[in-house]
């Protein structure tokens, strides 16, 4: 059976995304470790030096491009939107062992300083996002504010817990590395307020092409619980958006207000209604008006401090 998402969805959607201004590249940031990247064709009317950097980090259900294409499709001609995949996701690869956050942090910001991106706006999601709080932490001269959706600055044993709780999981492996079609089900209606309908053969073809690299990825999420022992909220320079889902189950509001409170007057909570842990891809107009908004915001309050 011809897979529908590697031999149609896939190559439509990445046609569709040159067309929109962007292109993938991979960027060897270090011998063993490969970064793909989508970012922005330059022309002689689109210079990429003239827009502010946007930078996208995807959640662990899916690779960059498949997560982020509704808000590609509506940023791309106005800001130089870069897009990549994380270590173990799409084609980024590494020979390296360390599965941490920090390592991932560390690669990305890598990659963004080789294609010349000296400051940019991180926009994550779930995973995504606690790789963006890392890079936040770590290179404060690059990330120069965020905004982030259905995440936490580290998950710790408390938050991570009450998370699996809510959604009734006793791992996190076991909620996002499905091993039948039943599983990718609930995977996704978990993550979404109301996910559409889709025949079985959708849940099969996915579970086939997008949970490869399975042995890292489960070492990522080992890596990935920290005890509340280990973490200590950092002083975040930057401003920081918290762009969630209302109902959102894994990461709830509660979760952001909590997160609001870390972080102190820099942030700002914003909710979505009738939308899950997945809003960019279940409510991606509304979802692209608050994050345009956003935005547009912080680029007058950053040229203004310039």
């Amino acid at each position: 059976m011809v897979s529908f998402l590697q031999k149609v969805y896939k190559p439509l959607l990445h046609g569709v995304m040159k067309m929109a201004g962007v292109r993938p590249r991979a960027i060897e940031i270090e011998p063993g470790t490969v970064i793909n990247i989508w970012v922005p064709i330059e022309t002689g009317e689109n210079k990429v030096d003239d827009k502010p950097a946007v930078v996208f980090l995807h959640g662990f259900a899916a690779d960059g491009i498949l997560t982020w294409q509704f808000q590609v499709l509506a940023l791309a001609k106005n800001y130089a939107v870069y897009v990549p995949d994380l270590l173990f996701f799409g084609g980024s690869i590494t020979d390296k062992t360390d599965w941490t956050v920090g390592f991932q942090a560390e690669c990305m910001a890598k990659a963004l300083r080789q294609l010349g991106v000296r400051r940019c706006t991180v926009v994550g999601l779930s995973y995504g996002g606690m790789v963006g709080f890392k890079m936040a932490e770590m290179y404060p001269a690059l990330v120069e504010s965020m905004v982030v959706t259905g995440s936490v600055m580290a998950l710790t044993e408390s938050i991570s817990n009450a998370g699996l709780e809510r959604i009734g999981f006793s791992s996190w492996s076991e909620y996002l590395l499905p091993k039948s079609v039943q599983g990718v089900k609930v995977l996704f209606l978990t993550a979404c307020y109301n996910f559409p309908w889709m025949p079985n053969c959708i849940f099969k073809d996915y579970l086939k092409t997008m949970f490869n690299n399975r042995k890292e990825k489960n070492e990522l999420l080992q890596a990935l619980v920290i005890s509340d022992q280990e973490f200590s909220v950092p002083n975040f320079p930057q401003r920081i958006h918290l762009l969630w889902g209302k109902d959102d189950k894994i990461f709830d509001m509660d979760t952001a207000y909590n997160l609001k409170g870390q972080i102190g007057e820099k942030a700002v909570v914003h909710a979505i209604e009738k939308s899950g842990h997945l809003a960019p891809l279940e409510r991606p107009r509304v979802y692209n008006k608050q994050l345009k908004k956003i935005l547009t915001c912080l680029w007058e309050e950053n040229a203004c401090q310039n």
